[in-house]
């Protein structure tokens, strides 16, 4: 089972309405929650850490878990109130407002985790759940404690507005980096992490001298770059697509790569320390097209197995 760490939340979208300004209607959503959505509809086994309200958002997003057959046992439950994102969209690209004070994703502690099913062999965490604390510091908790006997990528996707301490945040995920097989970074992630005067392909190799086997870098339009331990470099280029909106995209991207390399048999610590370069460039092309169906489409409404 790959289990999907992080955030959940409401999206709150704008929808014409038949009179006066737009409305906003609640859409399931999170970075972490659409990952774990998308590789539920393509048929792998899948599963969701995460805090969740029991009010009416909550059961909404539980909802929404189990009809793309996302395994729910691992969901932390309050009566906190649920993270609600209220989204902007111009041109197609989405802007964001949250309301996260309190909420039953963010206050999340060690304390709280549930024992991980040795069902479990591979770990996704990224989003906003790794800069707001204390749940940022229990995601880091987990990490450690569960990476050596698990792959774990990571996709931090970062938004520098939510980093009240870019230091903290820094050495937080310079830690969980260390310890992950899979880091995905767009181009703007990477000249965040690494500020310094350097080319792109040099920060990648800065990044890979922490210990990943394998980096990603995506580049929007541009496509993705994927580099390996021994050297290599693969590219895929963007699917080019009429866009309806960006929602989603990225995490749908890494649903196809991590359910191609499931189904391929590589998602081992083992196998992906020597993954063959055709190998990587066949998951992130699977991610390339499950992501070009997503923005194809209104919302973060990633296809099902059947589309492809």
């Amino acid at each position: 089972m790959i289990l999907c760490c992080g955030e959940a939340l409401i999206d709150m979208i704008p929808t014409p309405t038949t009179a006066g300004p737009d409305g906003f209607v609640p859409h399931s959503g999170g970075a972490v929650f659409n990952t774990a959505i998308a590789l539920g509809r393509l048929g792998v086994q899948t599963g969701m850490l995460t805090g969740l309200s029991t009010d009416l958002f909550g059961r909404q997003l539980i909802e929404s878990l189990k009809a793309s057959h996302v395994d729910t046992s691992h969901v932390m439950t309050s009566d906190r109130p649920t993270t609600l994102a209220f989204v902007r969209l111009v041109d197609g690209q989405a802007t964001y407002s949250f309301f996260d004070v309190n909420s039953a994703g963010r206050m999340i502690e060690a304390a709280d985790l549930p024992k991980i099913s040795a069902h479990v062999s591979v770990l996704f965490f990224g989003g906003i759940s790794l800069a707001s604390e204390p749940a940022a510091d229990t995601y880091a908790t987990l990490l450690e404690r569960e990476a050596a006997a698990r792959v774990v990528m990571i996709d931090p996707n970062i938004r520098p507005r939510f980093i009240d301490d870019p230091d903290r945040y820094r050495a937080r995920l310079d830690h969980m980096i260390a310890r992950s097989d899979i880091v995905k970074v767009s181009d703007e992630d990477l000249d965040w992490l690494l500020p310094a005067p350097l080319s792109l392909r040099d920060k990648v190799a800065k990044l890979m001298e922490r210990g990943p086997s394998v980096v990603i870098m995506t580049r929007g339009k541009d496509g993705a770059s994927g580099f390996l331990a021994d050297g290599s470099e693969v590219r895929v280029p963007a699917q080019r697509v009429e866009i309806k909106d960006t929602v989603g995209a990225g995490d749908t991207f890494n649903a196809g790569f991590l359910a191609k390399l499931s189904e391929l048999e590589c998602l081992t610590k083992t196998q992906l320390a020597t993954l063959p370069s055709d190998t990587l460039q066949r998951a992130m092309e699977h991610g390339a097209n499950a992501a070009a169906i997503t923005v194809s489409r209104a919302g973060a409404n990633p296809p099902w197995a059947e589309e492809f």
